[in-house]
């Protein structure tokens, strides 16, 4: 029998809610096709061969509480099946920049947290103990220095690590080196949604370009109401994350468009909204014979449904790579899954060659 994969996660919040509950879902539906996820199996993988052996997180509600309630602990709103029993146990995480201001009184941390020095080393226990393989980072938006913690804590334990967020790991050439030395796969940077506004605006842009049309002038505003959107309130925790969505965009143009005339960001918390996410994108531009256009759409989605599919996929890519001794960033995974990869392909090339990673004809 095929073993299954050992996952920790670092936050505990409504993405990670969302991808456990998802899994259930379908275990307690198996008759249903499974949306969202590339394919069934990857190498020998099914998406119900994720086991969540560890998870960290700093909420005083969370930390001590088995994993089956502690996400559906305050602040988290995703609540779709009930989950069977789990001795999982939430272990205390780090704070350090992972908390932004406004959502401090929705999170309320542990108080009196462990000294960092020996939380990191009962950290590493805890990974050892449980023999987790593969860290994936949920951490709110912002958290640079946390990511960073996080980062080297896999490259001591020796687990793969999924950076879900905008904090540049995978594409940052030092941390790069650092994952490729120690033969560790790292799928980065800030998941790429299944159908969310990233990849849509992204899509929309390459069909400009491919028929042969100009883009002038281009925004995204998204709007939410969970802890995420409460969090990108402070604008400073932001700048990776406006770099991360615009640079998804703007890869897929030839020509540049001038900064003054592109804004792609979140803009703003509305708290009735809850885990619900709307994306307004406009595009303006030029067709034959100078003769303008333009484009808008409005996008409502679920936000935690959105990635749940994909982090299952990067968890069994970044597996795969172990048991091929692979490591280093993913340059394929991350193309395809992921908004700031190493390198950015056009979504067509990037799937292909992921592809053509699982059947063993590309390294990575």
């Amino acid at each position: 029998m095929l073993k299954k994969i050992k996952v920790g996660v670092i936050g505990v919040g409504n993405c990670f809610a969302g991808l456990i509950q998802g899994i259930e879902y379908y275990k307690k539906n198996k008759t249903k096709n499974i949306i969202g996820l590339m394919h069934q199996k990857i190498g020998p993988y099914n998406f119900d061969d994720i086991e969540f052996s560890s998870a960290f997180d700093v909420g005083k509600n969370k930390v001590g509480k088995s994993l089956d309630r502690a996400v559906f602990a305050s602040p988290n709103l995703v609540n779709w099946v009930k989950l069977p029993k789990n001795k999982t146990v939430i272990k205390e995480a780090p704070v350090l920049d992972g908390i932004g201001i406004f959502v401090e009184n929705k999170i309320n941390p542990v108080k009196n947290p462990t000294p960092i020095e020996k939380l990191e080393k009962e950290i590493e226990r805890e990974i050892k103990r449980t023999r987790t393989e593969v860290l994936v980072n949920y951490l709110p938006v912002g958290s640079q220095k946390a990511t960073e913690f996080w980062a080297n804590i896999a490259l001591k334990t020796k687990c793969s690590f999924i950076n879900c967020i905008p904090v540049f790991i995978a594409s940052d050439r030092e941390w790069g080196k650092k994952f490729e030395k120690a033969r560790i796969p790292i799928v980065g940077d800030d998941i790429k949604s299944q159908i969310g506004a990233t990849i849509v605006h992204r899509v929309l842009a390459k069909l400009c370009r491919n028929r042969g049309a100009t883009i002038d002038r281009t925004y995204q505003i998204n709007v939410g109401g969970n802890t995420d959107f409460l969090n990108m309130k402070e604008q400073e925790r932001l700048e990776s994350k406006r770099v991360s969505k615009t640079e998804a965009v703007t890869s897929q143009l030839d020509e540049k468009i001038n900064p003054k005339n592109i804004y792609i960001g979140p803009s703003d918390f509305i708290p009735f909204l809850e885990n619900k996410k709307l994306a307004f994108i406009r595009i303006e531009g030029k067709m034959f014979a100078d003769i303008p256009f333009s484009l808008e759409l409005r996008l409502d989605v679920d936000d935690k449904a959105n990635s749940a599919g994909i982090v299952i996929d990067a968890i069994r890519l970044a597996k795969l790579a172990q048991d091929k001794k692979i490591g280093g960033p993913l340059i394929a995974a991350s193309a395809y899954l992921m908004k700031h990869p190493p390198q950015q392909f056009a979504d067509e090339r990037a799937r292909e060659m992921v592809e053509e990673f699982i059947r063993g004809e590309k390294e990575r």
